[in-house]
């Protein structure tokens, strides 16, 4: 029997990767997704060291927890807070491979091509520049308690 016909295994096609403005117009629709700001913490930061810094830490961070075929800790190896890029990453579903996958198109149990890690840390860009237009006075969900 050939799985690959019910959607199961290794052979089950996914779509190409999803245009980025699709994608992100997606996004937009998600209620956990588009409850993600940056915090006083992570837009301090980020003011600090600038953007070029911060999506070079960005490329870091794809490059050893989301590039991999099968990541340590796949599903939890980004923090809610802490870095303008792990908000950004939960914003844009690249936290994982899971939601790469889900949302983005690109399949789980392979590395990431050089233009996969493009694509992501892209996606990641484009959340925090359009962050640093956004007004201040928006709830940063994400950094509050829940009651």
């Amino acid at each position: 029997m050939n799985d690959s016909k019910n959607g199961a295994g290794p052979e089950r096609r996914l779509q190409p990767v999803r245009h980025l403005d699709e994608i992100l117009t997606a996004l937009a629709a998600s209620p956990f997704r588009r409850r993600f700001r940056l915090g006083d913490r992570e837009r301090a930061y980020l003011e600090k060291a600038g953007l070029p810094a911060i999506l070079e830490h960005g490329r870091t961070f794809i490059d050893k927890r989301l590039a991999p075929a099968n990541p340590p800790k796949d599903g939890k190896q980004t923090p809610f807070r802490g870095h303008p890029v792990f908000v950004a990453q939960h914003a844009t579903a690249t936290c994982c491979r899971g939601c790469l996958e889900k949302w983005h198109g690109i399949p789980r149990g392979r590395p990431l091509s050089a233009a996969e890690r493009a694509h992501v840390l892209a996606a990641i860009e484009r959340w925090i520049r359009a962050e640093l237009g956004a007004p201040r006075d928006r709830p940063a969900e994400n950094s509050q308690r829940r009651r």
